[in-house]
């Protein structure tokens, strides 16, 4: 890594955690830690804050490390996948935190070295783990999966139209040769879409690349456990944000904070019942997405999707723990 990458909506990520950050010896979790950036801005805005940095890539742990060091103890790195933040408060002496981060998908770390093969436009090895020890990678989902669970997985996890062709193709290559590199899987699927689709959209290779990612690294099913795990170790008046990149992980975020922020209390009832009250207030009316400022300066932040949430302290009087 030759310079800090540019961390995704920050000023909006700085806006929507400050009032939990800035609370005396806060404690912050950065879920998602990359290259750091977040983290650092955090750390640098709000002298009295601690912050655990979680990432299941120990490159990555490495390199924060380096770039966090001057705050010494008040950076705590932790590594895990971000569906294990209360066992890594735990393991760090912590019940709850007052500030939750995660910026989802690959990191731009990540996708910056063509030896880890989550990039179509460079050559590699069809890798695509976020975790170097697991075993599943996408040369083994593209060589060996059935042609009808390919299907599947690029009709959901990358809304892909034309997947019914591309997987032909992938199936009609492999019987001829194991296909082991991210060039000749774009090659592919490039070939396999009409050319009338390939002129928009960009890179024709992108969702089959989205969707292989996220079935190596079972993203999906990971964030369905991890968003309410983190929500319930929020501490009282804390603050989660959340940038995703894909829809599926958006509707996942948008319908788990809209169960938080609503009352279960019988319909016609004039008050909520004790413990009913909704336990959390939504503190963006839609997904925020990147300025047009932000844009020009880091086309990365393009597909972001921001969402913030905070939870309802018990003196508001509505509902109790969740």
């Amino acid at each position: 890594m030759n310079a800090p990458h540019i961390p995704v909506m920050l000023d909006e990520v700085l806006d929507y955690l400050t009032p939990a950050a800035s609370r005396p010896d806060a404690l912050a979790v950065d879920a998602t830690l990359g290259a750091g950036g977040h983290t650092e801005a955090l750390l640098t805005a709000h002298p009295g804050l601690t912050v655990i940095g979680i990432d299941r890539d120990p490159t990555a742990l490495e390199l924060a490390g380096k770039r966090l060091a001057d705050f010494g103890e008040r950076f705590i790195p932790a590594r895990a996948v971000y569906d294990a933040i209360p066992e890594v408060l735990a393991d760090n002496g912590f019940e709850t935190a007052d500030a939750i981060l995660f910026d989802l998908g690959v990191s731009s770390m990540q996708l910056d070295r063509p030896e880890r093969g989550f990039a179509y436009a460079q050559d590699a090895p069809l890798d695509m783990r976020m975790n170097p020890d697991d075993e599943l990678t996408a040369e083994i989902i593209v060589n060996t999966y059935a042609p009808g669970d390919l299907v599947r997985i690029l009709r959901e996890y990358g809304e892909e139209k034309f997947a019914t062709r591309v997987v032909s193709a992938i199936v009609h290559a492999r019987e001829k040769d194991r296909i082991t590199s991210s060039r000749a899987l774009a090659d592919l699927v490039r070939d396999a879409i009409p050319a009338a689709a390939r002129r928009t959209g960009g890179n024709p290779a992108k969702r089959t690349f989205q969707a292989l990612r996220i079935e190596v690294n079972t993203e999906l099913d990971t964030w369905r456990n991890a968003l309410p795990a983190a929500l319930d170790v929020l501490a009282p008046a804390g603050r989660v944000v959340v940038m995703s990149y894909h829809s599926l992980e958006d509707r996942i975020t948008k319908q788990e904070l809209t169960r938080r922020a609503s009352s279960t209390t019988p319909a016609g009832l004039p008050v909520d019942l004790p413990g009913h009250g909704p336990t959390f207030r939504i503190l963006t009316r839609k997904a925020q997405q990147a300025t047009q400022t932000e844009l020009d300066r880091n086309p990365r932040s393009a597909p972001a999707r921001l969402r913030a949430a905070e939870r309802i302290a018990p003196s508001t009087g509505a509902g109790g723990e969740s």
